[in-house]
């Protein structure tokens, strides 16, 4: 993968050439920023410049013996560790199990979601893990020679789904890494590391993207027949993620699910509330039985959580009557301009509270059906207010 095919960034990828460039690879970088814009692919970008035979003072060649092995991710001094979900019936498993489905969804997307790679490997929505037991392929790979290039490279994709006690068997390498070896560590959510992780890296934030360098690479985009104001629109309530525009311009069946979910939680909260409803009530209980079921899975709960605190917030800006800081697609802005009036200062807060707490709560494995039983009684006394 080169530089060259990852949008924008411009600043970072300079960042990172230099140091290949004056021989100062740090051992461990930790590539943070929100999902949807391009740390994977940077990350891989880096690594095949650090390989690369012939490199240039701006890219890799692209064709050298290096860069050809790079371009199917198939280096044998490349190495990848990312979450998987465990099959049911398996004692153990490692991500070498799904190596190829890994590198089948990143050449084809390198701006590739954690929802799309669960979705890939399991149809049941749990949440995936780095194994403990991963910590002992990474020790065996990394103490090996390198074939063919002079540094052996692991990236570790979401390592904030990393179990503790894989994490803490890595602070040793680590710490002292064999010679001539780089850790590429790429996060969405740095804050749930272990600290002891995230002090042996340096860390590199990876912006947002603005909305011109959106709009340019969906207009690129061969798989999108799209006008510029189609682009425009979409970079704009993407808000420098090139993962969200594609969802808007999709209205993937996701987003369009969370938003009915978040329209009939509201609803029938305020039914309750204001108009002692009481086969809302019901409706309501059901709604959270249904949020808690098993084949809803950890996930797809979480994500929905999420979402719900980002309309809550889209909603009390949309108060505001300033259209330049909404980022609502065109079906969420059409429900928040009759629904907005309800978020207001005395409730907000309050709200995002209570929809971060059941996200905490369901990442903790807390039993959901009271969560979501709870989080409904919640919601709807702030709506009262």
């Amino acid at each position: 993968m080169l530089f060259s095919e990852i949008i924008g960034q411009q600043e970072i990828k300079q960042r990172l050439i230099r140091t290949v460039t004056e021989q100062r690879i740090p051992h461990a970088q930790l590539l943070r920023g929100p999902e949807g814009v391009g740390k994977l692919g940077l990350a891989i970008a880096y690594a095949q410049y650090i390989c690369c035979e012939n490199r240039t003072g701006t890219d890799s060649c692209g064709v050298c013996k290096s860069c050809v092995k790079y371009k199917k991710l198939a280096h044998p001094d490349l190495h990848f560790v990312f979450p998987v979900i465990k099959p049911s019936g398996r004692s153990s498993v490692v991500c070498d199990d799904f190596i190829a489905e890994f590198r089948a969804k990143v050449l084809k997307n390198p701006y590739l979601s954690v929802n799309d790679w669960y979705a890939e490997i399991s149809g049941d929505a749990k949440q995936g893990l780095i194994y403990s037991n991963e910590s002992e392929e990474i020790i065996r790979k990394l103490s090996l020679k390198t074939y063919e290039s002079e540094y052996k490279i692991m990236i570790i994709w979401l390592p904030e789904k990393m179990h503790a006690t894989c994490a803490n068997k890595l602070l040793k390498i680590l710490e002292e890494p064999p010679e001539k070896t780089v850790f590429l560590m790429v996060s969405n959510e740095p804050d749930k590391m272990i600290t002891t992780i995230l002090s042996r890296t340096q860390q590199i934030h990876i912006p947002r993207l603005s909305e011109a360098e959106i709009s340019r690479a969906l207009l690129r985009n061969d798989e999108l027949d799209i006008e510029e104001n189609d682009a425009n629109y979409a970079a704009h309530i993407a808000n420098g993620s090139y993962l969200n525009a594609i969802a808007v311009l999709n209205e993937g069946d996701e987003n369009k699910q969370n938003l009915e979910r978040f329209k009939l939680i509201m609803r029938l909260a305020w039914q309750v509330g204001n108009k002692k409803d009481h086969a809302s009530l019901k409706t309501l209980r059901k709604w959270s039985d249904d949020m808690a079921a098993t084949t809803m899975g950890r996930e797809r709960q979480k994500n929905f959580l999420s979402y719900a605190q980002r309309m809550t917030r889209e909603n009390y800006i949309h108060n505001l009557h300033q259209p330049e800081l909404n980022y609502l697609t065109a079906s969420e802005a059409d429900f928040s301009h009759r629904f907005s009036p309800f978020i207001n200062e005395r409730n907000v807060e309050g709200i995002m509270e209570e929809f971060e707490l059941a996200e905490r709560q369901i990442e903790q494995n807390v039993n959901a059906k009271m969560i979501f039983f709870d989080l409904t009684l919640k919601i709807i006394m702030l709506l009262k207010k």
